[in-house]
């Protein structure tokens, strides 16, 4: 008898569907209600987690109007990578799937990415794959091509496009490459996709039919600190790699081979601590401005 699901394999897999969220609270609960009726049409097996990234509004509650929706919030936001790192340690699936909450990219296409899966430990949907059907804003392709020849260039990322918020990806994989992450916003998943290449994951791009228009629900834009920002995570992922070595010393804290992890004190420049007023506080002494350029720069795109 033909089952409804397309692939018999995942009839004893689990697939975790891990949703970040942010200041969501006018769409999150259709959104929510959308993914849950297309992964339940073709998995048997699964979970979804929304991660409520700062409980900055009503988005919680909008999501706990949803049955059947994992919950995972917290009141300060960590950023998209923040978001997906914590989604990620309270799931249990075989296969992990992040989908943007916004669902430019409908969940009906998940179902797609597993012929990928025969040959890949992680499937990424790619705008510019020559299958990829796209209804898509000008400037966004703009800035996505120049955000890829510019990672090209600094990291090596072979891949096509890395910024599709729709991946799909085997557990084992992201058990070894989660730890090593760090960084928070924009520019994660092109730290997740250059540690994969790093450590020899195979990679598939999968085409995506993207019209931006029909599931838009006003959640995704982008602003010129956020371009900002992840021209600056680009640099420190290098810094990080080739200059630290935080990510080779990280692993090998994490396999056992050192006793020690890496020292984060390391990459701060050298500052000269004071007391505060009751003498049990220490605080930096930022002597100019462009020294505390230096020393916020660190804090936020090094660690």
């Amino acid at each position: 008898m033909k089952t409804k699901y397309p692939y018999k394999n995942m009839l004893h897999k689990k697939l975790s569907v891990i949703v970040p969220v942010y200041k969501a609270e006018s769409f999150i609960r259709r959104s929510l209600e959308e993914i849950k009726k297309s992964i339940s049409q073709n998995f048997p097996n699964y979970e979804i987690i929304a991660v409520i990234d700062g409980e900055l509004d009503n988005s919680r509650e909008e999501a706990e109007k949803v049955s059947g929706i994992k919950i995972v919030s917290y009141k300060q936001n960590r950023g998209k990578g923040g978001a997906l790192k914590i989604g990620f340690e309270n799931s249990i699936g075989d296969y992990i799937t992040f989908i943007d909450c916004d669902i430019d990219i409908h969940p009906d296409q998940l179902k797609n990415f597993f012929p990928y899966m025969a040959t890949a430990d992680i499937v990424i949907g790619s705008k510019r794959h020559p299958f990829s059907k796209l209804n898509y804003p000008l400037l966004r392709r703009f800035l996505s091509n120049g955000f890829r020849v510019y990672q090209f260039l600094i990291l090596g990322v072979k891949l096509k496009d890395t910024q599709s918020g729709f991946k799909l990806i085997k557990r084992e994989v992201l058990e070894i490459i989660m730890p090593l992450l760090l960084v928070k916003r924009y520019a994660f998943d092109v730290e997740l996709c250059f540690l994969a290449q790093k450590h020899g994951f195979r990679t598939a791009e999968a085409p995506l039919h993207i019209n931006y228009s029909q599931f838009q629900n006003g959640g995704s834009t982008i602003k010129l600190k956020d371009i900002r920002g992840m021209f600056l995570d680009v640099l420190a992922i290098r810094y990080r790699y080739s200059i630290l070595h935080y990510y080779q010393k990280q692993f090998w804290y994490n396999m056992g081979w050192e006793s020690n992890p890496p020292n984060k004190e390391d990459v701060f420049i050298i500052m000269t601590p004071e007391l505060n007023n009751n003498n049990l506080n220490p605080k930096f002494n930022i002597k100019n401005k462009s020294q505390n350029l230096i020393v916020n720069f660190k804090r936020r795109y090094l660690w």
